[in-house]
């Protein structure tokens, strides 16, 4: 059984679900927490790193490592695949490693059905102005692009109750300090104690 525990955070675009991973990350040490890198066919962009952002591999690679069963969930996007693999993911979980997955609500719902124990958070704005707002104030986009994520928003927080736990990103320290705790409340689980102090709960019940 594994000592870590897996976790998927989705969010529309701009409700700041980037920002709270690389700060959760930022505060915890990699022997505590880690991020899935997933495998892309895409190219890299400019400053993107191999196996740091992304794995960056060709499409008959990938589509060898499906017939392979090598991830736990992929999709195309664009004419581009995505996927995250399974291997890593089972190493950092079996060495107590938290594992968090970045990914959409599709994507969630079909690790779900693999993963019994998988935990979901789903990140929601305070409003959809305020999403408004952070999505023109990144300046990458245009605004029928601006308009196009907006429409997409609302189709992807409709499934905000499909998740064990939701957050909503109006004060930024405070979605951090909810994000940890949720960490923390699955570690002394019930569940997770047992298996981490197998040994100590033996001894103490031992007469």
């Amino acid at each position: 059984m594994s000592l870590g525990h897996l976790y998927i955070i989705s969010a529309p675009s701009g409700a700041g679900k980037s920002s709270l991973i690389n700060a959760l990350l930022a505060d915890l040490p990699r022997s505590e927490v880690q991020l899935s890198v997933s495998h892309t066919t895409r190219n890299p962009r400019p400053a993107e790193q191999d196996g740091v952002h992304y794995y960056f591999t060709n499409h008959e690679e990938f589509k060898r490592l499906i017939e392979q069963e090598h991830f736990l969930e992929w999709a195309e996007v664009f004419g581009n695949y995505y996927g995250t693999s399974l291997p890593m993911i089972e190493r950092s979980l079996e060495q107590g490693i938290d594992v968090f997955l970045d990914i959409d609500w599709q994507g969630a719902r079909q690790i779900r059905e693999k993963v019994a124990n998988v935990k979901t958070i789903f990140i929601l704005p305070p409003s959809k102005a305020e999403l408004e707002k952070r999505l023109i104030g990144r300046g990458q986009d245009s605004a029928e692009t601006i308009a196009k994520r907006m429409a997409e928003a609302v189709s992807e927080m409709s499934h905000y109750d499909e998740f064990d736990y939701v957050i909503i990103n109006d004060n930024f320290e405070q979605a951090l300090s909810e994000l940890k705790a949720i960490l923390v409340a699955e570690r002394v689980s019930l569940n997770s104690q047992k298996i981490r102090h197998t040994n100590l709960i033996s001894e103490l019940l031992h007469n």
